[in-house]
């Protein structure tokens, strides 16, 4: 009899129960029905508020003025003069400073038309600078100054720790002299590019940094240098075609210093020759070569229209209507390539040449000669 009381205690308890969740059961999926009501019928009012939320929040940055201020008085507008005749200008900068005399770099074709140069400093102050020398091929120009006055001098970084991405700034002097130290940034958009530059004696391959700071004419010789201050490069070309923006060149600061380093201790820079004519295959299909490339079957290269006697070329066997097509494996498409890499070896240095003669491929040790301006 007791056993079957508790038994139908324990019923009833259970009954309680359920009868006090079912309420919060009800509460629960009419708040959900609730809520998707809200939704449903009220969207945008949830999206404003959503977007009125993000708009408060605030993204600060600091900018680079830290870093401009540390190399911008070293920055110099750089003006070229024939005798009394203004003939161009561009940009400059204080790289080094050894006892009373400052040293100064910018561009070859800056100073190329003159044969007296000034710089303006960021005071206002003009001043006639000695021409220590040039080397056209790497583009660079060295000037001095020897006085007892204090100039700032820009601190030098290093390129090979540069990487694509890193902010990169520029300080020049674009189109004229009413902007001169303006100020431009960006990123570093690409290391070690080839870009075919426009020479005297014929076109020449540079090996470039790449950014998309604004780099204008004017800017040449100017210093490209990274968030701490340090430059990394001088600017030295722009690429301007239909269609393209946004792409400066500047030579890596370890190529420039090397080159103005030598040009200071008074070395002479002489490049190897082997003393030949050359025309490019490219721009030959219409001249007197044209049946040579047909048979070729060859769309590249460089054609040898002549070769002086007793150069190098002719001891090792180089002949006229032989088309040079890559130098120690290094393809070489036109001219321009071929002076670039003729150029990384030394005098004294053999190096290996791929023809093509009578349809064949031959190679051809050759041993560089520095004597003489041709190729």
């Amino acid at each position: 009899m007791e056993e079957n009381f508790n038994e139908e205690q324990v019923v009833k308890n259970d009954g309680n129960k359920s009868k006090k969740i079912i309420p919060y059961i009800i509460v629960f999926f009419v708040g959900c029905i609730l809520m998707y009501a809200i939704v449903y019928f009220f969207p945008v009012t949830l999206t404003e508020s959503v977007t009125r939320e993000e708009k408060n929040v605030t993204i600060t940055d600091t900018g680079i003025a830290e870093a401009v201020a540390k190399v911008y008085d070293a920055v110099v507008v750089v003006s070229t003069y024939n005798d009394n005749t203004y003939v161009a200008s561009g940009t400059g900068f204080v790289y080094r400073h050894e006892g009373d005399v400052y040293y100064l770099l910018t561009n070859h074709h800056v100073i190329e038309d003159g044969n007296h140069v000034t710089v303006t400093f960021t005071d206002g102050s003009v001043v006639e600078t000695e021409i220590v020398g040039y080397d056209q091929y790497a583009d660079i120009a060295v000037l001095a100054i020897e006085t007892d006055a204090e100039y700032t001098v820009a601190e030098i970084g290093n390129n090979e720790e540069s990487r694509i991405g890193d902010t990169a700034f520029a300080v020049g002097a674009p189109l004229d002299s009413e902007y001169s130290w303006t100020v431009t940034r960006g990123i570093i958009s690409g290391k070690d590019r080839l870009v075919e530059v426009e020479l005297d004696p014929g076109n020449y391959i540079m090996k470039v940094l790449q950014t998309d700071a604004a780099i204008n004419s004017g800017n040449s010789g100017g210093p490209l240098c990274n968030a701490n201050g340090e430059v990394i490069g001088i600017t030295s070309l722009k690429l301007i075609s239909d269609g393209v923006e946004g792409m400066g060149f500047a030579i890596p600061i370890e190529d420039a210093v090397e080159k103005a380093d030598q040009i200071i201790d008074g070395e002479v820079i002489v490049y190897p020759v082997i003393g030949v004519g050359m025309l490019d295959v490219s721009r030959a299909y219409f001249t007197q070569y044209y049946s040579l490339i047909r048979n070729s079957g060859l769309d590249s290269g460089v054609i040898i229209t002549s070769v002086t006697p007793e150069s190098a070329a002719d001891e090792a066997g180089i002949e006229a209507n032989d088309i040079i097509v890559a130098i120690e494996d290094e393809d070489v498409p036109n001219g321009a390539y071929f002076r670039y890499y003729l150029y990384q070896h030394s005098i004294g240095d053999t190096i290996t040449i791929t023809l093509y003669r009578d349809g064949e491929e031959r190679t051809i040790d050759l041993t560089l000669d520095g004597d003489g301006q041709a190729l």
